[in-house]
This record gives structure tokens, C-alpha cells and sequence, in this order.
């Protein structure tokens, strides 16, 4: 079983990196690729689940022990898979993730690729007592179901789940592409329009670059 990978990521895709280990090529799906953008001289860490079916070996990568276990824990929800699993990955970092579970916030929830509202409910109803030690403990009362304007920032900072710390870690990987800041900051302007609150990366990045080929 392996439990992570350390090397290069010497191929960046829509859904995965291919990491450069030892001179053997690991392909890792994650939940924002582009993040490794422009970073093939560099070691990255991935930690790793090793998910093995009767007709597939496949490798899911996150960037920390948190993203990991929160993986595990909704492969535990009946009718999710992996794919659907490193999608609501990459519309939040965990905290905000399981503080959404923890206050059944289903609107943030069902913002979540794959996320329908049925799948959001029963996330709840199967991880809401079991996400301790994953991401932020977060205690509400019964008025406050959701994180506040205040908490979310918080939130952000901590895990780059918000909005605008998603453009810049978007806006980062289509320069590295070889996309002009005139470029990325035009699309952006049409980004906005489109985007909600929790999309990651990985989102906002598809979003622009279909208004780039579209320009």
C-alpha cells in the first residue's frame, strides 16, 4: 500500500499529475492539479490512496493528511466513488468542508461538484459525527447553521477555500501555461460572473480558460 509519493510533477492534466519519482512516472489524481503548475523542478509530497478495483489500480493524491483522511471518509458515503470524492475536494479545504457537514449546511454542500441534494443529505447524515480531528472543530448552536460572513473569511485564510485565493492560485497555473496577466485578468471579469462561492481552483481554471478559447 502506498502511503505517499515524493518527486516531481513533470505532467499537469485537467485531472491529474504525473509525478516523477525515482524515474518512474506516477500518475495521481487530485483535486487541483493546476496547482502544480510550473513546478516540475520541484519535490512535492502527495499523500496517497491506493484505490484498487477489478479493473483499475488508481492513485488519488492530496497535498495534506487532512484532504486524505476527508477522502477516506466520504468513501464511506454510500453512492460516492473517488471521482466524485476529489470533486468536492476541490470545491473547499476540509475545514470548510466539515464545518458545512457538521452545521448541515447544504447549500455549500450541494455547490460541490457531483454534489446533488439527496448525496448532500446523506453526507450528512453518515459523516456528521465522525469528521473529529478532520480540518477545524466547529460547534454552532441551533441559529447558526451556517459559517457567518466572518467565519468563512477565517476560513479561507486558513485553508485558501475562498473565492479570491482560489483566483490567485488559478490565475498562478494559466501564467504558467503562458497566458499574459491582460488575459488572466480579463477572463476573470467573465470568471466572476460564473463562479460560486466554493469553487476551487481547479474550477475556476476550466472556467477560464472556456472564456479565453471563447475571446
Amino acid at each position: 500500500m502506498i502511503d505517499f509519493l515524493r518527486g516531481k510533477p513533470v505532467v499537469v492534466d485537467t485531472d491529474f499529475v504525473v509525478l516523477d519519482v525515482h524515474d518512474v512516472g506516477y500518475r495521481v489524481f487530485c483535486p487541483n492539479p493546476y496547482a502544480f503548475a510550473g513546478k516540475a523542478e520541484q519535490t512535492v509530497t502527495l499523500f496517497i490512496h491506493h484505490h484498487v478495483r477489478e479493473d483499475a489500480v488508481q492513485l488519488f493524491g492530496f497535498a495534506t493528511r487532512e484532504e486524505q483522511a476527508l477522502f477516506r471518509k466520504l468513501l464511506d458515503v454510500t453512492g460516492i466513488g473517488p471521482r466524485v470524492a476529489v470533486g468536492v475536494l476541490s470545491g473547499g479545504a476540509p475545514e470548510r468542508i466539515v464545518a458545512a457537514i457538521q452545521s448541515d449546511d447544504l447549500t455549500f454542500l450541494t455547490r460541490l461538484p457531483g454534489i446533488g441534494k439527496k448525496t448532500a443529505q446523506r453526507i450528512v447524515l453518515d459523516l456528521k459525527d465522525k469528521l473529529d480531528g478532520i480540518g477545524i472543530p466547529v460547534a454552532l448552536g441551533a441559529g447558526a447553521a451556517a459559517l457567518s460572513g466572518a467565519e468563512a473569511a477565517a476560513s479561507t485564510a486558513a485553508g485558501s477555500a475562498g473565492l479570491s485565493v482560489a483566483w490567485r492560485e488559478a490565475k498562478d497555473a494559466l501564467m504558467a501555461l503562458g497566458y499574459t496577466d491582460a488575459e488572466t485578468e480579463r477572463a476573470w471579469r467573465d470568471v466572476k460572473g460564473k463562479a460560486g462561492e466554493g469553487d476551487g481552483a481547479d474550477k475556476l481554471i476550466k472556467l477560464a480558460l472556456q472564456s479565453l478559447y471563447q475571446a
